[in-house]
């Protein structure tokens, strides 16, 4: 792994880091950039102007790690709150929510998840719209696959998420090609037991896997800022006689806006990934270390006073 990568990835449990920049006069500055804010109200607000640009979106609640019932529930109320709003507002067509399992009660057990979880699918479709449930580390992935195969009992247009770095996930991808389904390259430090460490490997997983989701009769979602692979998905979509709403590409807020807003220029379907929340300094620190080059801007603004 990049010594950079790793780094980052480090400073992400580190209290010490956490609280400088908590703390930082400039932190609103920085997390701006990838987060919408700390209130459903900010998270509405950013929804609303990227679909105002043509854009989708797909809203988080950011919260991980959840280990007790009440603030599983908190996470579960916020979501509710954000559906009602989207629906009141007639957002709900062009908006969706991510839902990580952790936030609402998975290390407490998959039966917690579970429940909450299909509060947050019962909401979402009565307010018109539908649920992806994220993928998180490799220690969750077999309880997170067995919870969404439950939820699509009941709402079967739940996303799945599947990263393609781990090793496991050509096979995932076939086992879920004819569904709702974000590919995207992962974010979490991974040993090299269960995923591929080098970025070629996982652009090769990338494509093996976006070939298998397109041959399929799903809903393929690529999440991607890689103009590489961003044209490689487009030429193989074509291949497969896919039309331009047969699949999207989703990227995340405050990542190649330009590029958003250009490849729904052309007819694509691309949805933002818009994070919120009071829990966002993981989210962050992830961010930071899928692509390091931010660090200098991340830096820059931590001693910067204006």
């Amino acid at each position: 792994m990049n010594p950079v990568r790793t780094s980052i990835l480090a400073a992400a449990g580190n209290d010490a880091v956490r609280r400088l920049v908590a703390t930082a006069p400039v932190t609103r500055d920085v997390v701006r950039r990838f987060v919408a804010g700390e209130t459903t109200a900010d998270a509405i607000d950013t929804a609303g102007r990227l679909i105002g640009d043509g854009l989708r979106v797909t809203l988080d609640h950011l919260g991980e790690d959840t280990t007790d019932r009440a603030t599983a529930d908190l996470a579960v109320r916020a979501y509710l709150e954000l559906l009602d709003q989207l629906h009141d507002l007639g957002l709900a067509a062009d908006a969706e929510v991510s839902v990580k399992l952790s936030a609402v009660g998975l290390r407490s057990g998959e039966t917690l998840a579970l429940d909450n979880a299909s509060r947050v699918c019962a909401a979402a479709e009565q307010a018109g719209t539908a649920v992806t449930v994220d993928m998180e580390d490799h220690t969750t992935t077999d309880a997170t696959l067995r919870v969404l195969a439950e939820l699509r009992r009941h709402w079967p247009s739940t996303g799945a998420v599947l990263q393609a770095y781990l090793r496991r996930t050509l096979d995932d991808v076939r086992d879920l090609a004819g569904t709702r389904v974000r590919l995207c390259k992962g974010a979490y430090a991974e040993p090299p037991s269960v995923a591929y460490v080098d970025r070629h490997e996982v652009d090769l997983n990338y494509v093996r896997c976006a070939n298998a989701l397109l041959a399929g009769s799903g809903y393929p979602m690529f999440a991607t800022h890689d103009p590489r692979l961003i044209e490689i998905v487009s030429e193989r979509a074509r291949w497969y006689g896919k039309a331009v709403d047969d699949f999207e590409f989703q990227m995340l807020h405050g990542v190649r806006p330009a590029e958003q807003r250009h490849l729904a220029a052309e007819g694509h379907v691309v949805r933002v990934y818009v994070p919120y929340g009071r829990q966002w300094y993981g989210y962050l620190t992830r961010r930071l270390a899928e692509r390091p080059a931010n660090v200098a801007f991340f830096l820059r603004s931590l001693v910067s006073r204006s």
